[in-house]
């Protein structure tokens, strides 16, 4: 359900034309605009909310000593909260509940909170309700690179710059950057589904517009300055494709770059059930645009 008190969510389309390079994509962006708030929010929040009361032990996870890290992003995001969105108030909170739980209902991102080292940045709590197919408890404690393993060419291409940049971040210099997919269940929480190769009969060139979602991960990276830690924050937004080839030009730029992935992260972002009909759907709208 969308508000529609509430400003649209955005249309992100953060795929280009052309081989797909691995790169972190990285923006800077300011304050105002580290969290979103948008007709996503009620639908999302609730989700949340039902999530974490029952199936609390997959959503919610922290390690030994994360403790004041969680409690420094409550309180970070409750200042913000109250400079940048209007008629908010920070709420009396419940001192036995975490952190993390607490600052569910505020915002729609959720929430990983990473601890550089020398072994690279280490994953010590989160709240992550919309994972885009991984178990939090598969990766509750351990650096960014064993996390990304299953990733085709990560530890190669990115694991040590990402590792960089995460231990050189600055107090009050926010990042972003954006990932995507393409999926064949709108569910937010998807805990697992990543390397699927079985044909999917079901989603046909007809229906690929009604059966086939952008997933959109809009990421966010700030440093928790008192404790050291950086927030990684994810905010998910769900398209159906009929809606993305819509816009003039994206049937083809989508088209183009899915082709332009190689062949292992096709296989990785499950693409290969119904890549067919999806690229025969595409191309069909690229030659009859809207």
């Amino acid at each position: 359900m969308l508000d529609a008190a509430l400003p649209p969510a955005p249309l992100y389309l953060p795929y280009e034309a052309g081989e797909q390079r691995m790169v972190m994509g990285l923006n800077a962006i300011q304050e105002p605009d580290w969290l979103e708030w948008d007709a996503r929010a009620p639908f999302q929040i609730a989700h949340r909310g039902q999530l974490l009361a029952e199936r609390r032990v997959e959503v919610l996870a922290d390690t030994p000593g994360s403790e004041a890290a969680c409690a420094e992003l409550r309180d970070v995001m409750a200042d913000h909260l109250e400079a940048h969105r209007p008629g908010w108030r920070r709420p009396a909170w419940d001192a036995g509940e975490h952190p993390l739980a607490t600052l569910c209902p505020w915002a729609v991102e959720d929430f990983c909170l990473m601890k550089p080292g020398p072994e690279g940045a280490v994953l010590i709590a989160a709240i992550l309700c919309f994972p885009s197919r991984w178990r939090l408890a598969d990766k509750i404690g351990r650096p960014m690179i064993a996390i990304h393993v299953p990733v085709p060419g990560y530890k190669e291409v990115l694991g040590k710059p990402v590792d960089r940049f995460l231990a050189s971040i600055k107090s009050g210099r926010l990042a972003t950057r954006y990932n995507w997919s393409l999926i064949d269940d709108p569910e937010l929480f998807q805990p697992k589904g990543h390397g699927q190769t079985g044909h999917n009969a079901a989603i046909t060139v007809a229906n690929a517009g009604e059966t086939l979602w952008l997933r959109v991960e809009r990421q966010t990276f700030r440093l928790l300055p008192e404790s050291g830690v950086v927030a990684f924050g994810i905010g998910l937004h769900i398209t159906p494709l009929a809606d993305v080839v819509a816009v003039d030009g994206e049937a083809a730029k989508l088209a183009s770059a899915i082709r332009g992935l190689p062949p292992e992260m096709e296989r990785y972002k499950s693409l290969l059930p119904y890549r067919a009909a999806l690229m025969d759907y595409l191309d069909s709208k690229a030659a009859d645009p809207v």
